[in-house]
């Protein structure tokens, strides 16, 4: 079965289910909406190769239709907005669009639970904050207690929640829905 038959099932299937929620993956930065992107994205790994990181990860064949497909596993490794967004400029079929900017990536949002933050149990920890590559528009600290993470500034990448030193992670990146 092809890649478009599948996705034309899974269409047909979401319109008969409605409360079925497909499964939302953390793209690569670029990643146009994901109904688009699992039609346009030839799975040839051009973007996997440019990552200087190797953050890029195909999915496997539990991915169903979407097996193939580059996503960014933060609990492995995280999109570090590196100079130049290269996997963003080898993408030939543009599923992933070109970007010169790093403040208009949009992988995800980073969310807090409080409940397994150290900084909620009264420990000084700082990492979420030390390590993201966006800065303090993305994530600080208001007070003693734990980050609090700016919609405006985060763009997903991850770093937060690669770094997180708890178990299970205080911030996760919540994939964005519609790139």
């Amino acid at each position: 079965m092809t890649s478009r038959m599948l996705h034309s099932a899974a269409s047909s299937l979401e319109r008969i289910f409605p409360h079925i929620q497909r499964r939302s993956y953390l793209r690569p930065p670029g990643a146009i909406s994901e109904r688009d992107f699992l039609t346009t994205c030839l799975r040839c790994g051009a973007c996997l190769d440019a990552c200087p990181v190797v953050a890029i990860f195909p999915l496997s064949a539990e991915a169903g239709d979407a097996v193939g497909t580059p996503v960014i596993d933060a609990n492995k490794a995280a999109c570090v907005v590196c100079d130049g967004l290269q996997c963003t400029h080898v993408c030939p079929s543009g599923a992933l669009i070109p970007l010169l900017d790093p403040k208009v990536i949009r992988m995800g949002l980073a969310v807090v639970d409080e409940t397994y933050c150290k900084r909620s149990l009264g420990e000084p920890c700082t990492i979420c904050v030390d390590r993201c590559p966006v800065g303090p528009s993305a994530i600080a600290f208001p007070n003693d207690g734990p980050p609090t993470v700016l919609a405006a500034g985060c763009v997903g990448c991850g770093v937060c929640q690669l770094y997180c030193p708890t178990s299970p992670k205080a911030i996760v990146v919540e994939p964005n829905q519609e790139s």
